[in-house]
């Protein structure tokens, strides 16, 4: 390790032999799944726990067994996928890297039929920038809830009144697959290019109350392409899967924006669909408007995988294979050269 490791001890308050099993998990996975993710040691007899490591791990370490165990003695069964998302929503990165004091005041996003509490430290700072920006970007893997929280954003502002209505807009772009004519009006025509958003809206907000917003068009559903010579006032803009924009469409997507709207694009650059040799919109609109006053930018990373476990390891993988590949790459031109 890098830092002076400590030994800390610490009791949990004691109860019944179950909610401790059920807090180390069978032949102590949790325990070991805590350990891993921080590079800590944990020993423990009964209620009473030895752990060694970095300072700041320890902190978190703490904490994390302390909220699992009261989460055991109230009844949930933990399980590896629950240890997880707890790992992820304590936001343990933070600590490790001794920078917690930014993310001690947690951000909430109430809408009427839920509260939704964003999980870990990046997601705390893509809501406070979606917050305070009128332009976001959202950029990052599958899983990382960009989208999910930009909806739940967006669903917020609308039932407070500071927007008028909610546009759900994404590229109709085929990923690897020929689906072939789409039958129907418009909308049921891109409506499984929207699924997510949908799914999103009828868990916030409940399935009539969508249909009859769609229907007042309070909520509006709409392919990238039919975006062309409007101006969106008092609105709130979702752009999702945005790496399949063309560098055109990025451009006219942005000055379609008018007073009062809010506007949030999500993407991953490592999953763009266009056609080879075509450069995705996402890609260079970071590269123009990287040091733009008044546009958010929250970059996650495969840590910030809220999903299944193995989600975030696909990823990685993923990330090292491209990085490895890049550098092959590198150094076949500079041999060339």
């Amino acid at each position: 390790m890098s830092e002076p490791t400590e030994l800390v001890k610490f009791s949990l308050e004691s109860h019944d032999s179950k909610s401790f099993a059920n807090l180390c998990g069978q032949f102590d996975e949790h325990l070991k799944q805590i350990e891993q993710r921080l590079n800590i040691r944990i020993r423990n007899r009964g209620n009473q726990f030895e752990v060694e490591g970095e300072h700041n791990c320890i902190l978190a370490a703490e904490e994390i067994l302390k909220r699992l165990y009261r989460e055991s003695c109230n009844g949930t069964e933990l399980s590896p996928d629950i240890v997880h998302l707890y790992l992820q929503e304590s936001g343990v990165e933070a600590l490790y890297e001794g920078n917690d004091s930014e993310h001690q005041q947690q951000v909430v996003i109430k809408t009427r039929k839920a509260l939704i509490k964003p999980r870990g430290p990046n997601q705390q700072t893509y809501v406070k920038t979606i917050q305070n920006n009128d332009i976001n970007f959202g950029i990052g893997p599958a899983g990382t809830g960009k989208t999910y929280l930009a909806v739940a954003c967006a669903v917020a502002a609308l039932e407070q009144e500071t927007v008028r209505r909610i546009l759900l807009v994404r590229p109709a772009v085929e990923a690897g697959e020929k689906l072939g004519f789409l039958p129907g009006d418009l909308s049921q025509k891109i409506d499984p290019y929207l699924r997510p958003l949908y799914d999103a809206l009828y868990e916030m907000m409940g399935f009539e109350q969508v249909e009859k917003l769609i229907e007042k068009n309070v909520i509006e559903v709409a392919p990238l392409a039919y975006m062309r010579g409007r101006t969106l006032n008092n609105s709130f803009i979702i752009l999702d899967e945005s790496q399949n924009t063309t560098v055109e469409q990025m451009k006219m997507f942005l000055t379609r924006i008018g007073f009062g709207s809010t506007a949030v694009i999500t993407g991953d650059t490592t999953q763009v669909d266009l056609p080879k040799g075509t450069k995705s919109g996402l890609k260079h609109s970071i590269e123009v408007l990287n040091e733009v006053k008044g546009i958010g930018l929250t970059y996650f990373k495969p840590k910030d995988v809220v999903r299944h476990p193995l989600v975030q390891r696909i990823v990685e993988a993923y990330e090292r294979h491209d990085n490895q590949k890049h550098k092959r790459q590198k150094t076949e031109e500079v041999n060339k050269s």
